[in-house]
């Protein structure tokens, strides 16, 4: 009898000892850098920060012996207070991995400093197709969209519809002269005509000036080459100078179901768009979006969900890599198909682009719609491989010609 108690005492000594060192463990800490309060809030923001800490939980909220942290700050859309965000998280913190980081010239001022400590960072907010081009790195991974794919997607779909003259307002920042440059490249290839662009400065209230020269061309459509509360104030306006009444088609090259939203469907009906996830997909899309909309009261946008299954990638690959070296987890991250509600078969190239399928929508008519979010009819599935940039066109130094 004593040697069983003796037993028993030691196997509790030894299951304290092991919790007390799992305690002892430092949290692995994941942080966001987001536009908390600007004209992204809506697309990112509070939103995918929610997203993260939605796929922690789901993960179950540890890995390795670690307890999972969420951090979120806010860039306020500047470039350098994004970089010192970046270099206070890594260096500080002791942040792993950052995620989001909405906005592309925030985005590529991040991803310097990740790049110089050999960190991970996944971008789902900026879309600049520099992220995977001259600005990429062994340890960057663009998840959610780009302005090639964008470009792509809703510009051959404009042309090949008859609309083959553009005219472009871009916003005057990397993401949007990026936007601007990838349309017209498939403008021209497919047979129509760019007769002139205007930049605008970051987010704008007052787009009379830039719309009156878009309407002045004559161009059958004026590319949107911004985001954001950008493109909600572009279309209003359009529609109320009789732009659009006028016979010009308003071409928005990114958008959001919460530019939609905010837009309303008797000024936003007809528009095409491209977009890498909608909530109302199919069955999985819209679990996802149920369980997101009860904590947030809105629908999620392809950057908040693109943040829930890239985290969700990531906290798999740290579990079967063992270890929270970023080498050895992107290393699974590359090597592991993803299959979950945002993507099917996607795949992290050596670029860090993620290859998924993209989807071309038309906005509804406000007599199609069944209620609030319902704002979307599909026209096209594009494979990601017809989507995104080749690796024979990619301009990142790691691939291999």
């Amino acid at each position: 009898m004593k040697t069983i108690l003796s037993g028993i005492f030691a196997a509790a000594l030894a299951l304290n000892a092991s919790a007390a060192q799992a305690q002892d463990k430092p949290p692995l800490k994941i942080g966001g850098i987001l536009d908390m309060s600007s004209l992204y809030a809506d697309i990112t923001g509070p939103g995918s920060e929610t997203a993260a800490k939605m796929a922690v939980e789901d993960f179950g909220g540890e890995v390795l012996g670690r307890k999972i942290q969420v951090l979120a700050a806010d860039h306020l859309n500047k470039a350098d207070l994004s970089a010192n965000i970046a270099r206070d998280m890594l260096d500080n913190q002791g942040v792993e991995m950052i995620y989001d980081v909405a906005a592309s010239a925030t985005a590529l001022a991040a991803g310097e400093i990740a790049k110089a400590r050999n960190k991970i960072i996944m971008f789902n907010g900026p879309g600049s197709i520099r992220l995977t081009n001259e600005a990429c790195g062994p340890y960057t991974i663009h998840y959610v969209f780009d302005t090639y794919g964008q470009a792509n997607v809703t510009g051959l779909a404009a042309v090949k519809s008859g609309l083959d003259s553009w005219f472009f307002l871009t916003a005057d920042y990397a993401f949007g002269q990026d936007l601007e440059k990838d349309t017209s490249a498939v403008v021209t290839k497919t047979g129509g005509k760019v007769l002139g662009s205007v930049r605008h400065p970051l987010n704008t209230s007052d787009f009379s000036s830039f719309l009156l020269q878009a309407q002045a061309s004559k161009a059958k459509v004026i590319g949107l080459a911004n985001a954001g509360g950008d493109t909600i104030n572009a279309i209003k306006q359009a529609a109320e100078f009789g732009i659009t009444k006028g016979g010009q088609k308003v071409s928005p090259l990114l958008a959001f179901v919460t530019d939609i939203d905010s837009i309303g469907l008797e000024t936003a009906q007809g528009l095409l768009l491209a977009e890498a996830f909608y909530w109302d997909l199919n069955d999985d899309t819209r679990a996802f979006s149920k369980r997101f909309m009860e904590r947030t009261k809105r629908m999620p946008t392809s950057a908040q969900a693109g943040v829930y299954s890239s985290v969700t990638h990531y906290l798999k690959a740290v579990k079967a890599a063992g270890t929270t070296d970023a080498a050895a987890v992107i290393k699974v991250m590359k090597e592991t198909p993803i299959n979950d509600f945002f993507a099917k078969n996607g795949k992290i190239r050596e670029d860090g682009r993620m290859i998924h399928d993209m989807y071309l929508f038309e906005v509804k008519k406000p007599s199609e719609s069944k209620g609030r979010w319902d704002d979307y009819k599909l026209l096209a599935t594009v494979p990601g491989n017809e989507a995104f940039q080749s690796l024979e066109q990619s301009r990142c130094p790691l691939v291999k010609k």
